[in-house]
């Protein structure tokens, strides 16, 4: 109607603005569209107005069905996440690599919410993620959790690092023939693990169902299992039960909360029980540092402090040069803004460090808190360098 564009070339339009080339072919109909619009009486900035106008949405736009579709997905997702928390975190679990948070935040996000999430065990998971009685009542605790009592997420065999999908299937597949491992040494002879892959289920806690530890209690603490997987590995049906030398545990000490911790991280990428952060909030609480739940009832433009892992750092190309950074600590996320001078200056810390500890100020606008970071700080957290940057 603007321009006088015959049906065909309206369309040629509308492709225009919805093609990943479309910079190009808008170009190419700029003439066409400006003249026909000259022609009705459409001239000088009103014109141009309505080219930059359709110009930009072809730089973001796309098709209505599509935007109909995201919509649905969305809301369906909010949904489940609402009422069905540990089917909605399974199913995430299940399928990654995806989205914008690891499996790490996903497992600390549904244990804020209530959900028990139990460590991987040889005669208990499936390959993936999977749903089971919880060990304790559903507590309700987090103003979003569920109204529905939830069952309890089991971290599937095939999260274990040096394990892998195949291997995963061959345990589930051992374990569904022959029924639940005796033993530490009756697994390896049925799986044929290689001695990495033993390790690193040892490391995850995963051989606790396995027999009477030192201590007396059912099954293998962490390093009781380390040290008889090192000294049975490569144990075949052809060799005599119970003659492997070195499997005579010495005594040992339990792992520590803290060592705990970092072997979750270490074997699976995740902590069932506990956050690095959180081992470390007595010492932060001396030098004054906020937990992120704290911070929905701070003040406005207050100087804060706060500190977490690193799991985002994005830098678009529109923010001119700003680096916004994701800090998760054990009460929540927290969103950090790094103006691009303070960047240039401290982008080295920043980007080389697993943990930060920020100082800025706190900001909230619409609804949403973010800290203005004015310094940066490498934290000590014993947690590698690991986030999902610049996607």
């Amino acid at each position: 109607a603007a321009a006088g564009f015959s049906a065909a070339e309206a369309d040629r339009l509308r492709q225009a603005m919805g093609s990943k080339r479309s910079p190009e072919r808008m170009a190419e109909l700029r003439e066409r569209l400006l003249a026909g619009m000259a022609a009705r009486g459409i001239t000088g900035e009103v014109a141009e107005d309505i080219y930059a106008k359709l110009h930009a949405f072809s730089g973001y736009g796309f098709p209505e069905s599509h935007s109909v579709s995201m919509a649905y997905i969305v809301w369906c997702s909010c949904y489940l996440k609402r009422y069905y928390p540990a089917a909605f975190t399974a199913a995430l679990l299940n399928n990654q690599p995806m989205g914008f948070y690891s499996p790490g935040s996903l497992i600390t996000d549904v244990r804020r919410h209530g959900v028990q999430v139990k460590r991987v065990d040889v005669n208990s998971s499936g390959a993936k993620a999977t749903l089971q009685s919880p060990d304790v009542p559903y507590q309700p605790r987090h103003r979003h959790a569920s109204p529905i009592p939830q069952p309890a997420i089991r971290q599937g065999l095939s999260s274990v690092r040096d394990l892998g999908g195949d291997a995963a299937e061959t345990v589930i597949a051992e374990r569904d023939a022959g029924g639940p491992f005796a033993d530490l040494e009756d697994f390896i002879v049925r799986t044929g693990l290689s001695r990495p892959a033993l390790e690193a289920l040892a490391t995850a806690g995963a051989f606790g169902s396995l027999g009477v530890g030192k201590n007396g209690y059912s099954g293998l603490d962490r390093r009781e299992a380390l040290w008889t997987a090192g000294a049975l590995a490569g144990t075949t049906a052809g060799h005599l039960p119970g003659t492997a030398p070195g499997v005579t545990v010495p005594e040992l000490d339990p792992l520590t909360p803290v060592e705990t911790t970092l072997a979750d991280l270490w074997a699976t990428g995740t902590s069932p029980a506990d956050h690095p952060i959180g081992h470390l909030r007595a010492r932060l609480a001396l030098r004054g540092v906020t937990p992120a739940e704290e911070l929905k009832t701070t003040g406005n433009r207050s100087l804060v402090r706060v500190a977490g892992l690193v799991t985002h750092r994005q830098r678009p190309p529109t923010a001119h040069g700003t680096c916004f950074l994701g800090l998760e600590d054990e009460t929540g996320l927290i969103n950090v803004i790094c103006p691009a001078p303070l960047w240039e200056r401290q982008r080295r810390v920043a980007l080389a460090h697993g943990a930060l500890l920020i100082h800025g100020t706190l900001e909230r606008t619409a609804g949403a808190v973010n800290v203005v970071a004015g310094r940066i700080e490498p934290l000590r957290a014993g947690v590698p360098r690991k986030a999902r940057d610049f996607r």
